[in-house]
């Protein structure tokens, strides 16, 4: 009786993630409406901070030590959540929220193609080969090759396909320079998006003006994005991972471009031509193919990284960015 409870929560928390991951892309477009991309980029990290920070003092979680740590945090938080965020949300001024969600499906392809060069223990084998040029004929299909791109906006979509390569390049830092850090993965993952806080509380004020007037729709957006596609939605990855373990938690990669298309098309009348989900299936079963690992493979723990949750089977719970 008990397990099957607790299969049922699990369940349930899992889809939670997934439709909170998927519907980011629209909380982005959204948000734009009123805020310009920084703007919407600092109220994410800032309401996401703010959940984290509540958990942290539940918890009595106490933070890193050490400058090391925290100089490898602050690299961390600019690879995984200011660079990519920021990017997101510009990218989204000129392409739709569908194709955005497509694009941040590519994350496992980018980490694939960079761990065969800076980590050692990632061997490269046929099937993962394979899976690499699949998932990137995918992308040409989703962005309609054959016919010269056309219809898209270049700059918005290779800053949406950037942010993809930002989570890896991201991830593969983390791997490097945290493992075994003795500090808990909340207690990373919170100084961690702190950090991009205050980063984007920089730059911010650099760029932008404030708002002349903020329609209540575009608030409530960036404070979901924050709230619960940032802060909340790290929670639930925790749970998800510590009771069904890594490789089962990571797919939930593969509904988040589904969940992110359903909702543009839905709910922001966003067009769909075949070749957008046609490729879009064929880039996720690329990234798949991607994660495969060989016999010799061993196992290890690893920090928590808040971004790019879909580029690896590992240990790790961590926030995809969305």
């Amino acid at each position: 009786m008990t397990r099957t409870r607790r299969t049922v929560d699990w369940r349930l928390r899992f889809a939670a993630l997934a439709l909170v991951w998927g519907f980011s892309f629209l909380f982005i477009k959204v948000g734009n409406e009123s805020f310009a991309p920084f703007q919407v980029t600092f109220g994410r990290l800032l309401f996401g901070t703010a959940v984290l920070a509540v958990v942290m003092a539940v918890k009595r979680e106490r933070l890193p030590r050490g400058a090391r740590t925290w100089g490898h945090l602050a690299v961390a938080a600019f690879l995984l959540n200011a660079l990519p965020f920021s990017l997101f949300a510009y990218a989204e001024l000129t392409i739709p929220s569908t194709l955005a969600g497509i694009c941040n499906a590519t994350t496992p392809l980018w980490g694939m193609l960079l761990s065969l060069v800076a980590l050692s223990e990632d061997r490269p084998t046929r099937l993962r080969a394979a899976g690499l040029g699949i998932g990137f004929v995918g992308v040409l299909t989703v962005l309609g090759a054959w016919q010269g791109f056309s219809g898209l906006d270049a700059t918005g979509t290779a800053m949406a396909l950037l942010a993809s390569f930002s989570y890896a390049v991201g991830w593969i830092y983390v791997r490097r320079t945290l493992a075994g850090n003795p500090a808990s993965h909340l207690s990373l993952a919170g100084s961690q998006v702190g950090l991009a806080t205050l980063q984007l509380a920089v730059v911010t004020p650099l760029f932008t003006t404030v708002p002349d007037s903020v329609e209540l729709l575009p608030l409530l957006s960036v404070l979901a994005l924050g709230a619960l596609g940032t802060g909340y939605a790290m929670l639930l990855q925790y749970g998800v991972v510590a009771e069904v373990g890594p490789t089962t938690a990571a797919m939930v990669t593969y509904f988040i471009p589904v969940i992110a298309t359903a909702a543009g098309v839905a709910l922001l009348d966003e067009s769909l031509t075949w070749n957008t989900p046609v490729g879009a299936a064929v880039v996720l079963a690329g990234a798949a193919l991607t994660q495969t690992r060989g016999p010799a493979r061993r196992p290890r723990t690893e920090p928590v990284a808040a971004g790019a949750a879909e580029d690896r089977t590992d240990p790790v719970p961590a926030e995809t960015g969305r």
